[in-house]
């Protein structure tokens, strides 16, 4: 089976912004080396298959141009038999199955005692929690476990034993799965009834494993570590200065010079030294995260060598072709409603409607719903609806339907007319007998509150057409996608602690019996006599935030992450407890607050660096066309370095189920 380089794998290459299209054209070594313009390959099935030659190549293409596109490793087997468990394996609704799975188990936490199912997570209210009765969670966990194991069999038999040996998380993979199976056999056993839980804490792992850039963001973390602890006086420094007010006005009421001290304390601290600390955890990590990505970028390459020909079949997309029309009024017509001038005008006008809506809401203040004119928005909405019309009329509907920014101006047009003659038929007109000042499901206010707020956002189809606006928006877009990894940990970090905070915490703090609100009454009336210290976890009414579920426990995380006085939290449960619970906090507080809040933060700026460097010589449609491109390899790839014909080469005769011969 012989394959040759195709000249369409050139345009593959540099699609992801690198400059291989000249390096092909320039490395003579490559022109001059045969091994790499024809290469006679030859999987395992060719040996006992021989009459699946034509399929044996069609998989082995489809394979290797799916795993370079998607930066995994090739050593998988290459028989027709596997090629198509893979291609099963790797289809959307398989992996869709998997995720869906994988989310199913971890939201288990939510309605496993201690159920989350309450109104509230106030102990003073004694609300009850709908605890699900023994065996059905426990169900639904088994169908998920098994899941998991048929995951990890198709996975173990596509790679090999070879590679599975080697391969630490499919072995993790495995204890984990044997650990949850044991650890579910005694909750069944012991009729749930146990506290503990070992599998709860071991479920993260499902979402590490199956993410790629996932595990190496793990990896860069676990390798910054170190760094960082290098940096908890500075740290420490930092968390003394949330107290910063409570410190300095006692000073300051006693000598006013106390603030110059203060000020520059403030200063140094808050603006230097903490955007000091965002950079350098930043640059450790973003070293580490830098030879991740560098063998991303071989396995890319490894691929592309490896598949030889690749979406030579594929053309570029393009919009449906115009209708054509005989008459010339009809061609002119045509010519004029196509102009990028009407997509001006159209913008205009929206910003016209926009700053009416404002004129009118404060001139017509005064009056009532009943005696405002609604007939400028009626205007408005007819101009939207012969803009969409002629649209169709020079596009067709299918050209029409092409463009997302038509889709959106489209249905929100429908939307409002819809609206608009809903509210003349049921309120304006003479035959109407319905009263506008009386509350219905849907009066006549708050028809009007919304097509008013359909239009304003429809005011935003001004975004791509504004060349900083585009960036911005795209970039905020483009988030959702690169930083799903660094999001990821996030909320494995997140369900670790909130599970160790359950089996450390649940039930800890108790309000006194004077402060049980036995009936909304004694909450509305206050008539409660209990006293506390200000500034405690008890005065400002914290009783909320505790370790009583898992929802409660994740709140109470994330309240300690963004809140000043953390502090309060810390200081309750170390009354309520002991002191060595200050090491849960304070731990929590350095991964959440002053490590992964500043590796997210400057992840957002060079991921606008980035989209900011390239949109200078972009239009403003390439600037929205940018946030398909990018993702976090292509962002830090001009740092890495290629690897050589030789290493690919090399790499490629290791392969553990693909034989070359020149």
């Amino acid at each position: 089976m012989l394959f040759c380089i195709h000249p369409s794998l050139r345009s593959v290459v540099s699609a992801d912004g690198s400059k291989q299209n000249s390096q092909f054209k320039q490395n003579s070594q490559f022109k001059q080396n045969s091994q790499f313009r024809a290469a006679r390959v030859r999987p395992d099935c060719c040996r006992c298959y021989c009459c699946c030659y034509c399929c044996c190549y069609y998989y082995c293409y489809c394979f290797f141009v799916s795993r370079l596109l998607q930066y995994r490793s090739i050593n998988h087997r290459v028989d027709v038999r596997s090629l198509r468990l893979y291609r099963c394996y790797y289809s959307t609704l398989c992996q869709w199955c998997l995720g869906l799975t994988i989310a199913v188990v971890l939201l288990l936490a939510f309605v496993e005692r201690p159920s989350s199912l309450s109104l509230s997570s106030d102990p003073r209210r004694r609300s009850t929690h709908l605890n699900p009765p023994c065996g059905a969670t426990e169900s639904v966990e088994l169908v998920c476990l098994v899941v998991f194991a048929l995951d990890l069999a198709v996975k173990s038999y596509l790679i090999g034993w070879d590679e599975f040996r080697k391969n630490k998380w499919l072995i993790g993979y495995l204890v984990v799965i044997s650990v949850s199976v044991i650890d579910w056999m005694l909750s069944v056993s012991m009729m749930c009834d146990e506290r503990l839980r070992v599998r709860r804490l071991l479920r993260p792992f499902f979402l590490l494993q199956n993410s790629s850039l996932m595990k190496k963001t793990l990896k860069c973390i676990k390798r910054t570590l170190p760094e960082i602890a290098s940096l908890a006086p500075l740290s420490y420094m930092m968390n003394n200065l949330l107290s910063f007010a409570a410190v300095m006005l006692p000073a300051y009421s006693l000598n006013r010079s106390y603030a110059i001290f203060f000020m520059a304390f403030s200063v140094i601290g808050t603006y230097c030294l903490m955007n000091l600390l965002t950079a350098i955890i930043y640059n450790q990590f973003r070293g580490y995260l830098l030879m991740s990505v560098q063998t991303s970028i071989i396995r890319r390459r490894l691929g592309i060598r490896a598949a030889f020909q690749v979406l030579s079949c594929l053309g570029d997309q393009t919009h449906p072709p115009v209708p054509q029309y005989n008459s010339q009024l009809l061609q002119r017509l045509q010519q004029i409603f196509s102009h990028y001038y009407l997509t001006i005008l159209g913008n205009l006008v929206a910003l016209a409607n926009v700053l009416c809506i404002g004129a009118v809401l404060v001139l017509n203040a005064d009056k009532s719903v009943a005696d405002r004119d609604n007939i400028i928005n009626l205007c408005f909405i007819l101009f939207y609806l012969f803009e969409m019309c002629v649209k169709i009329f020079a596009f067709g509907l299918r050209g029409y339907l092409s463009y997302r920014s038509n889709i959106f101006d489209g249905f929100l047009t429908v939307l409002l007319l819809v609206l608009q003659i809903s509210v003349y038929i049921t309120y304006s007109l003479p035959t109407s007998s319905r009263d506008p000042t009386v509350t219905e499901v849907l009066s006549l206010w708050d028809m009007i509150s919304f097509i008013n707020m359909l239009i304003v956002f429809r005011f935003l189809r001004i975004i791509p057409n504004i060349k900083l606006m585009a960036l911005v928006a795209s970039t905020l877009l483009d988030l959702v996608k690169n930083l799903r990894a660094f999001a990821g940990i996030l909320v494995v970090v997140y369900y670790v602690y909130a599970v160790f905070g359950i089996w450390l915490f649940e039930g800890v703090i108790k309000p006194p019996p004077e402060m049980l609100l036995l009936s909304n009454q004694t909450q509305e009336n206050g008539t409660s006599n209990f006293s506390s210290e200000c500034g405690t976890y008890e005065q400002l009414g914290y009783w909320p935030n505790n370790f009583d579920d898992f929802a409660a426990s994740i709140i109470l995380l994330y309240d300690v992450m963004i809140v000043n006085n953390w502090q309060a939290f810390l200081d309750a449960y170390s009354r309520y407890t002991t002191g060595w619970s200050k090491i849960y906090f304070v731990c929590w507080w350095l991964t959440s607050s002053v490590m992964w809040v500043n590796l997210f933060v400057a992840l957002i700026l060079e991921n606008f660096i980035y989209r900011w460097d390239r949109s200078h010589s972009c239009s403003n449609t390439d600037v929205e066309r940018i946030r398909y491109e990018t993702s976090v390899q292509l962002i830090f790839k001009s740092q890495v370095q290629e690897p050589t014909e030789e290493e690919l080469l090399c790499q490629l005769h290791k392969h553990p189920h693909l034989n070359l011969q020149g």
